[in-house]
């Protein structure tokens, strides 16, 4: 036997005997009556769960787990539904994701209805009529997708001052990284033909003039959330426990909050004063000015009343599918006002973006870096090269978000480094038909989130869904991992990066965990860890993998208490996701499920410290 594994299964049984000690061997609660997937691979499954005082105690069958059970335990059947670890979120913005729960709802199908720009104008204009709006004085919009519209482009100042003329109104764009804005927010914002681009923006033009057309990318559209309402204190937490609910719906029990501002996480800070929160949230401040956020009392590896500051986001380019992602070769096609060789642009040059991830080494922070680009990845790569080769090698588990365009060569850079890739395989449902035919073309296109390139250097991966980029979706996380199903065509996005579906959840539990410096307290149901679960209404390890995304996530368990339940009238699988495409696409058939990534089974109990 290995002795890492022999290390760790002692320190379990000790662990385990210590615990039943203390608690005179008497469960709070005992799980039991459903199909229990571990994601431990020394005890991959499990007939049931004891937990005491939000740990759990033991794990097996029943026999041997009903010993824990006292004459106050609680004894719940799990009906035959599934219980899973609670889902860790990789990456995501909660906050923003509280912001989109609230704001008109702007997104295509399967979560919105938005499919023209008259829809979109209809969709506001409605929002504009509640009290939300009439509060705020704006009307606010999130989740629009040029992709998706019929008229296959971005909305105009025009059709926004359609909506209205005398409010502010701006409709976000799904990727959270341009935004649609009338003449008035022009005008708050000061605007006009003179201005010039800001450093890693652009203020799209009227065709043969200097107009601004109303589209704002990257810092354009950054700057002018200064002019946005200033909300209350009371404001802000409403709109952070939203975005805690929405979550806590698709069982997530860790929440992250990514590039966050100073602002930001002083809400969340108060909410941990008053013991407000539910689930763990763990904030990445933008490193631009994070001296202060990084200063604070939350930041370590420890929550404190749910809520800690774990590191640092950098911000090195922008968004593909909104084509402002920074590339080493051209677009397949460039967006409108742009060159047949436009690749995007970079946030800060070599220089800036070296010195920022110097600093996050200096300090031992975690560094977490926005690189969507495969030329915002070789300056990531390039930057901790050059802080390592100063720092020396530690245990700091640098992170690459998004890395949707990196190249195999990139990936083996990411083995060599430890950088964690965290990968966005739900951009093979949203945006797959949209990358293959209008971003980066058929051969790139199929490669976006190389999932599979991860797991032939034998390392970890972990997958998110950017929340509000997506929803956060656990399920259309896991199945967009599994399957690469696009919604649109039906058709696979690159099979040689699908991977098994317990690798998958993996890269939304113990591997995410594993990121966040977490492993030894989550992502796994096993002795002494936090017993933070899910119950879900199927299981997805072993139904067909194009039904993944149809399975309800029924309950949220957090520390052994139940903090969300799904209404029963709506936990119906009615609606089935697999009706993507034509009947007669790859998706439809279960040959596509034969090969799943080459060497995915090979390495789905690998070492997890490997990477």
């Amino acid at each position: 036997m290995n002795c890492r594994i022999a290390g760790a299964l002692a320190v379990s049984l000790l662990l385990t005997a210590m615990a039943r000690a203390e608690d005179g061997g008497r469960a709070d609660v005992i799980f039991r009556g459903g199909e229990i997937v571990t994601v431990n691979d020394r005890q991959p499954q499990a007939e049931a769960v004891a937990i005491s005082n939000g740990i759990i105690q033991a794990v097996g069958d029943d026999a041997t787990v009903l010993k824990w059970k006292g004459a106050n335990t609680k004894v719940i059947d799990l009906g035959g539904n599934t219980l899973v670890p609670g889902f860790i979120d990789a990456h995501g913005h909660l906050f923003n994701a509280g912001v989109q729960a609230l704001a008109a709802n702007l997104l295509a199908a399967p979560d919105g209805a938005v499919q023209d720009i008259g829809a979109l104008q209809a969709t506001l204009k409605a929002w504009g009529e509640g009290k939300t709006s009439r509060k705020l004085g704006w009307i606010i919009g999130f989740g629009y997708d040029d992709a998706q519209l019929t008229e296959q482009r971005h909305p105009t100042r025009d059709e926004l001052d359609a909506v209205s003329a005398e409010i502010p109104v701006i409709a976000i764009h799904q990727s959270g990284h341009l935004a649609t804005v009338n003449s008035k927010v022009l005008e708050l914002a000061g605007i006009t033909a003179s201005s010039k681009d800001p450093k890693g923006g652009v203020i799209r033009r009227r065709p043969g003039s200097q107009e601004p057309d109303g589209v704002l990318e990257e810092t354009a559209f950054f700057s002018l959330l200064g002019t946005l309402p200033k909300l209350s204190v009371s404001d802000q937490e409403a709109i952070a426990k939203a975005g805690e609910d929405l979550y806590l719906s698709f069982g997530f029990t860790t929440a992250q909050e990514g590039r966050s501002t100073l602002g930001i996480n002083n809400t969340w800070e108060e909410l941990a004063k008053k013991d407000a929160l539910t689930i763990d949230v763990v904030a990445y401040p933008d490193i631009v000015g994070a001296d202060r956020s990084m200063a604070s009392p939350f930041v370590g590896r420890t929550y404190k009343q749910h809520f800690r500051i774990g590191g640092v986001k950098l911000n090195l380019d922008g968004s593909p599918q909104g084509k402002t992602a920074w590339l080493t070769k051209p677009y397949f096609k460039a967006p409108p006002g742009q060159k047949p060789d436009y690749l995007g642009y970079p946030t800060f040059s070599d220089t800036e973006a070296a010195a920022y991830v110097e600093k996050a080494f200096a300090n031992n922070w975690q560094i977490m870096a926005h690189v969507n680009g495969d030329a915002a990845v070789d300056q990531f790569i390039q930057a901790v090269r050059q802080a390592e080769a100063t720092h020396g090698k530690t245990d700091r588990r640098p992170v690459a978000i998004h890395a949707q365009t990196a190249r195999k060569d990139q990936v083996a850079a990411f083995q060599e480094l430890g950088i964690i890739p965290s990968f966005f395989p739900m951009h093979t449902y949203y945006w797959g038909d949209w990358h293959r035919s209008s971003v980066l073309g058929p051969e790139r296109g199929n490669n976006i989130s190389p999932t599979g390139w991860a797991l032939e250097q034998g390392m970890i991966f972990t997958s998110h869904h950017d929340a509000p980029v997506a929803l956060p979706d656990s399920m259309r996380v896991l199945s967009s991992t599994v399957t690469r199903v696009a919604r649109g065509s039906g058709e696979v996005v690159g099979p040689q990066h699908r991977v098994p579906p317990i690798v998958g959840l993996k890269a939304m539990t113990l591997w995410a965990a594993y990121q966040h410096f977490e492993d030894k307290t989550k992502g796994s149901i096993e002795p002494g860890k936090v017993a933070d679960f899910v119950v879900l209404s199927e299981n997805p390890i072993r139904i067909d993998p194009l039904r993944i995304a149809d399975i309800q996530v029924l309950e949220t368990i957090k520390g052994g208490r139940s903090v969300y339940r799904r209404n029963p009238k709506t936990a119906s699988n009615t609606v089935a996701s697999n009706t993507v495409g034509p009947a007669s696409s790859c998706a439809a058939s279960a040959k596509c499920f034969t090969m799943m990534a080459p060497v995915g089974a090979s390495l789905i109990g690998q070492d997890l410290h490997r990477h």
